[in-house]
């Protein structure tokens, strides 16, 4: 490991027995749900998260049940709060489009939360890492995005309402 290899990890953080197994637990469940099997004739892997996705409300459920345990082991091993933020946010996403018929289940087979959040949750559970300026940067990003669109129906209401003053015969 490089001198500069060095300086990007912090200390190595001491995890129980039982962290450790949650850890192990979570990454099977994560692999389940976005990687468990190859695509014939590709290299590419999909899950049963977007195969159950296709069963109305229970396969809306899957994810964010294991997003819920993924936040709470992140919490147990003090996973910095913007990362978790940035965990939260992976799961809106794909909540969100989610809800989206069709193209919601076709959005599951790549954007994959689960193992997008595995990821940060074991980058930061082992060794004890600053957030990045990428955590805060994709959480800002998506705090911008909520906040115009939140603006956007101010913002008609506002155009409309000056459209019709002006329109009012005298």
């Amino acid at each position: 490991m490089g001198a500069e290899a060095i300086r990007h990890v912090g200390r190595l953080r001491p995890l129980t027995q039982g962290q450790q197994q949650r850890l192990i637990a979570l990454r099977r469940v994560a692999d389940l749900l976005d990687s468990a099997f190859v695509v014939p004739g590709t290299s590419y892997r999909v899950g049963l998260d977007p195969i159950v996705g296709l069963l109305p409300w229970i396969g809306d459920l899957a994810s964010p049940l294991f997003t819920i345990a993924l936040l709470w082991q992140a919490r147990d091993v003090r996973v910095p709060k913007v990362v978790l933020g940035r965990m939260i946010v992976n799961a809106g996403i794909d909540a969100i489009i989610g809800t989206i018929p069709i193209a919601g289940d076709l959005f599951d087979f790549g954007w994959k939360s689960n193992q997008r959040n595995m990821v940060l949750l074991e980058r930061h559970a082992y060794e004890e890492h600053r957030a990045s300026l990428a955590d805060w940067m994709f959480v800002l990003a998506m705090i911008a995005i909520v906040v115009v669109m939140a603006a956007i129906p101010f913002l008609v209401a506002g155009w409309l309402i000056s459209w019709a003053v002006g329109h009012i015969p005298r």
